[in-house]
């Protein structure tokens, strides 16, 4: 395998083989999956990776009928943002005991709930793999929580995270992310 330079948060290039995880805890390279503080949830919040096996799995608990909010950072800082308008979609790996939504959030409107998002169906509490695309008619707003005033398209321009949200009590766990046409860099520890 050869190996790829990527740029970390203090701007100087980390090495890491192609295809590998990070040298941090990371799923498919993606080091920032995080409990937002944001509803009763456990861990109320930092980081959910936890180690599984050879790997890490992120894993949070929704609890109560308030909105929970649990995020990952495309980029892996806050500050980066990601191009996705070339991309088809994204393989998520996952297990969830009711549905629940993943809102695609952009730089320019990060907060807020209203935003675009599609729904992730409950697996009933087994692993699974399903891929989520990108096409604007698998895509819309709940209007509890507003419409967007702005399109899908341009919030895949200025990706800045995948933010999973629910309103009733979850189990969730998280094993894969793969987004088609891109490959999250490696940041230091710091």
């Amino acid at each position: 395998m050869g190996s790829a330079t990527v740029a970390h948060a203090g701007g100087a290039p980390l090495a890491a083989p192609r295809g590998c995880e990070c040298a941090t805890p990371s799923i498919d390279r993606f080091q920032q999956w995080l409990a937002s503080g944001e509803g009763t949830t456990v861990p109320p919040t930092g980081s959910l990776l936890v180690r599984r096996g050879n790997g890490y799995a992120a894993e949070v608990a929704f609890l109560g009928d308030d909105w929970h909010v649990a995020v990952v950072w495309l980029g892996n800082r806050f500050e980066a943002q990601v191009d996705l308008s070339g991309s088809t979609g994204f393989w998520l790996t996952y297990r969830a005991t009711d549905d629940l939504y993943v809102q695609l959030r952009p730089a320019s409107r990060w907060s807020g709930g209203d935003k675009w998002l599609t729904r992730v169906p409950s697996t009933g509490g087994q692993l699974v793999r399903k891929f989520f695309g990108f096409s604007p008619d698998r895509w819309t707003w709940l209007p509890e929580l507003g419409k967007p005033s702005y399109s899908l398209g341009s919030a895949l321009g200025e990706a800045r995270g995948l933010v999973f949200v629910g309103k009733t009590p979850n189990e969730l766990e998280f094993r894969g992310l793969r987004v088609d046409g891109y490959r999250p860099p490696c940041l230091a520890a710091g």
